[in-house]
């Protein structure tokens, strides 16, 4: 008698999982200062909370399931190096010029925001740019933050992640702690080499720095490529390392050059006042 409702109840269950995951749909995406008036709808990750990312509502406008994406009339535009060139080309009359209309200039514009940029499976290609470098410092961040996130709320991601082995890193980061994160063996190996390939972007940038005259990566001219950059930045503040790279004197023009970043106000109005709990603990 006992074996039926158990039947019935794991084929239901079964059943919901099928139709859940057919509902949320998701496939690849092709790649999308300035006074501009957005909307902002914040988009909570598993590290900040939930897998708001993976569910219907979102995936709706990126099937992609990454974040950000930057919806404009209708149009959404979903890598966050394409989002800034777009903003550029369609601010309004009067907003400061971001993209130098020399071609030498807008050339090494590219290169830089290239160079900054995160792109398909970053973990494998970190020697590639900066951006991709980035995720394998912020494991220790994320084992930090995942303490505070329940279970069953990692387990959505178990179910319906398109990256099976996202969710079940951060189970393994919940299960262990940050305290017993060097126990981790592979974890160790990827923060290790994303930091020497940090240190190797970070040397060109501190030579381009130093060659170009600065203040900005093209000289006087602040662009899209400051921009990018910024991003990379705040996000060894965030992973507590910054000093790791620019400590003791470490990279000189590095360090000039995040101090005139943070002293932007669209530094303070676009990050300062946006802070998460979730990352200001995790940090």
């Amino acid at each position: 008698m006992i074996l039926l409702p158990c039947l019935i109840l794991v084929v239901a269950a079964v059943a919901w999982w099928g139709w859940e995951s057919s509902q949320r749909r998701r496939h690849p995406v092709p790649e999308g200062e300035l006074g501009i008036e957005y909307e902002s709808h914040p988009i909570d990750l598993i590290e900040t909370g939930a897998y708001e990312n993976i569910r219907r509502p979102f995936l709706s406008v990126n099937p992609g399931g990454t974040v950000p994406v930057l919806l404009h009339h209708g149009h959404p535009i979903y890598e966050s190096h394409c989002q800034i060139r777009y903003a550029a080309e369609h601010a309004p009359p009067g907003s400061p010029a971001l993209t130098p209309e020399d071609p030498a200039l807008h050339a090494a514009m590219e290169v830089w925001i290239d160079r900054s940029s995160l792109t398909h499976d970053p973990l494998n290609h970190g020697d590639e740019s900066a951006g991709n470098a980035v995720p394998g410092l912020t494991l220790p961040l994320f084992a930090a933050m995942i303490d505070r996130i329940a279970y069953w709320k990692i387990l959505e991601g178990v179910l319906f992640h398109f990256d099976k082995q996202r969710p079940f890193v951060f189970l393994a980061f919940k299960a262990l702690g940050l305290a017993n994160l060097r126990r981790l063996t592979p974890a160790m190996k990827i923060l290790a080499r994303s930091r020497r390939q940090m240190g190797v972007h970070l040397d060109g940038l501190e030579a381009q720095l130093r060659d170009g005259g600065g203040p900005w990566l093209l000289g006087e001219t602040f662009s899209l490529a400051d921009v990018s950059w910024l991003v990379i930045f705040e996000r060894l503040v965030q992973a507590d390392c910054l000093d790791v790279f620019l400590g003791a004197e470490l990279r000189p023009e590095c360090a000039a050059y995040w101090e005139r970043l943070r002293k932007r106000p669209s530094y303070r109005r676009a990050i300062l006042e946006h802070s998460h709990p979730t990352i200001a603990y995790g940090t």
